[in-house]
């Protein structure tokens, strides 16, 4: 015998979307001190975290506004690499992080003999494209940039 529905099709009922059992996993929070913790210094044959050029106390993440901030501390007050560890830091933001982020990286106050003409050099997006048009500038950042990935016992000397 055939019930008097058993002709009709199947109708399905959906549920309402907060009862979905899969929920809507926010996204992980963006941590730019992961990304730059592992790149290497470009005289030393260790890493900015190694040598407390870099801290995650030094790094701010807003996401609201899309802007992150990296202060950086050069090994020594006249470090002149203190530019191309900045440099370093920044192509690794922007290798990185999504577009609609502005990265601003600065010498922390009071490190570097010449923290302000560093400052100016690092933020300046025309010096830092006319930087990264020089060959061998650009080599020497992707060789700093070459253990930024790793993380912990991976991260191994590079030769120079």
């Amino acid at each position: 015998k055939k019930t008097p529905n058993s002709n009709q099709t199947p109708q399905l009922s959906h549920a309402p979307p907060s009862s979905n059992p899969f929920p809507a996993f926010p996204r992980p929070p963006l941590v730019p001190a992961d990304l730059i913790r592992s790149i290497s210094d470009p005289e030393h044959p260790l890493t900015l975290e190694q040598l407390n050029v870099t801290q995650c106390e030094h790094i701010t993440v807003d996401n609201t506004v899309g802007r992150v901030r990296v202060e950086f501390t050069p090994t020594i007050p006249h470090c002149s690499m203190a530019t191309l560890i900045g440099l370093c830091i920044r192509v690794r933001l922007l290798r990185s992080l999504p577009d609609r982020f502005k990265v601003d990286i600065n010498v922390r106050q009071g490190t570097h003999q010449s923290e302000n003409a560093v400052n100016k050099q690092l933020n300046d997006k025309e010096r830092v494209a006319a930087a990264l048009e020089n060959a061998h500038l650009l080599e020497v950042v992707n060789q700093c940039l070459a253990t930024a990935g790793q993380r912990g016992s991976e991260v191994t000397a590079v030769e120079r």
